[in-house]
């Protein structure tokens, strides 16, 4: 089985602040950092950390070539990853003082994908390969349904969340991973029960990853379900938090893992990337997380 992950690749400009800032605002900045990111990088990047072979299917600008250098360096095959005319994909992002982040996304070359670009990097894969998909490209319900139709296992993290979303077809999706913002969004339910319930009558079929923030996170499918908490750590910056737990979790499921194995992995693993600045850069290796697991306290 190989994985392709079709999706974003962004520059990340990071301003350190004391809080948000406010409509009508002026806040000087306490630093600013430079890192590459994106939902679709970082998740491949934490599927080469977690060491899983992954090919990324991408575009970016002319800007673009740390892009391709973060590929390289972290194990990511970027074979499939093209150079076009314009500006990368980007990100204005604010980290406060309790690492929490707030976002700008500039999406650049990742929304100038074209069918026969698509068509072009499907037509290396097979049934039973994987594709992981987000959010952050344009033509996503073109590549769903063609990754379906060539009968490929479609995993979706369907972040950001907007009305792009909607002409996609989630019945083809065979494993959502999404935070309870989105399974609100996608719901009209509130409270997580509630959420996950609202899932499992309109997908019947679709496994669920939902990520809770402090409170943890609750994989479902069908009457199976299993809780796994956090584990505590001081949280420095949050912005690859759930990109890695998803690449974390999707590798325990490629090694054939059980589902709460799965679970605590991605939760350690993520645990250690908000401890550290950056996006993709702030990935741990899978020996990092195997290591410094053993020591981390035990989930709250």
């Amino acid at each position: 089985m190989k994985i392709l992950n079709f999706g974003s690749l962004n520059i990340d400009y990071v301003y350190a602040v004391e809080h948000m800032i406010a409509p009508g605002e002026t806040l000087a900045s306490s630093g600013m950092s430079i890192f590459c990111g994106g939902k679709g990088l970082n998740q491949s990047i934490a599927l080469a950390k977690a060491g899983v072979p992954v090919y990324h299917a991408g575009l970016v600008g002319e800007e673009g070539a740390p892009l391709l250098e973060a590929c390289r360096e972290s194990g990511v095959n970027g074979k499939y990853i093209r150079t076009i005319s314009g500006r990368s994909g980007h990100t204005i992002i604010q980290v406060d003082r309790d690492g929490q982040n707030c976002i700008l996304l500039y999406g650049g070359a990742n929304r100038k994908f074209t069918k026969e670009y698509v068509d072009e990097v499907l037509g290396d894969f097979e049934a039973g390969d994987m594709i992981l998909l987000q959010n952050e490209v344009n033509l996503l319900d073109y590549i769903i349904d063609s990754a379906y139709a060539k009968k490929m296992t479609v995993v979706l993290n369907p972040s950001p969340y907007d009305s792009a979303l909607e002409s996609c077809d989630f019945g083809k999706v065979a494993m959502l991973l999404l935070n309870e913002i989105e399974g609100g969004q996608i719901t009209g339910e509130e409270e997580p029960e509630n959420i996950l319930e609202k899932l499992r009558e309109l997908y019947p079929e679709t496994k669920i990853v939902l990520t809770l923030g402090k409170n943890g996170a609750v994989y479902q499918y069908k009457d199976e379900r299993y809780y796994q908490d956090i584990y505590k750590v001081k949280a420095v910056d949050t912005t690859a938090a759930g990109d890695t737990f998803t690449g974390y979790f999707l590798s325990s499921a490629v090694e054939g893992m059980s589902v709460p194995e799965g679970l605590a992995l991605a939760a350690k693993a993520s645990a250690l990337a908000v401890s550290r600045k950056g996006a993709a850069d702030s990935i741990p290796l899978r020996r990092e997380v195997m290591e410094n697991g053993r020591q981390m306290q035990s989930p709250m």
